[in-house]
């Protein structure tokens, strides 16, 4: 009876999982890829952390041991900041042009 009951009602859980979402709306989808790109770059960023860590460890070993040759600058690739968060809004549209400076004023004789 219970391995019935149980069968039963895994069938309509299950039955539950198969049934078909809706289609988001453009605005969930924006949402959704504003999401992916903060979580981009707080990936970008913590490679970043991490990178300039392994820099300062591998500095205070080869400082504090003496043993080795630090690896050539060129041997491995540079820590690259991300620099701050960018909303996609942002990032897309130009800047916004300067305002045009003010007219100099004619040298008075005198």
């Amino acid at each position: 009876m219970k391995k019935s009951l149980l069968l039963i009602s895994s069938l309509v859980l299950a039955g539950a999982a198969w049934a078909k979402l809706p289609a988001l709306s453009e605005e969930a989808k924006a949402k959704a890829a504003e999401t992916a790109a903060k979580t981009a770059h707080g990936n970008k960023v913590a490679d970043y952390q991490l990178c300039k860590s392994r820099e300062k460890v591998a500095a205070h070993y080869y400082k504090t041991t003496g043993k080795g040759k630090p690896a050539a600058k060129d041997a491995t690739p540079a820590c690259a900041d991300p620099g701050p968060y960018k909303p996609a809004d942002q990032a897309a549209a130009p800047a916004a042009p300067a305002a045009p400076a003010a007219p100099a004023k004619p040298a008075g004789k005198g």
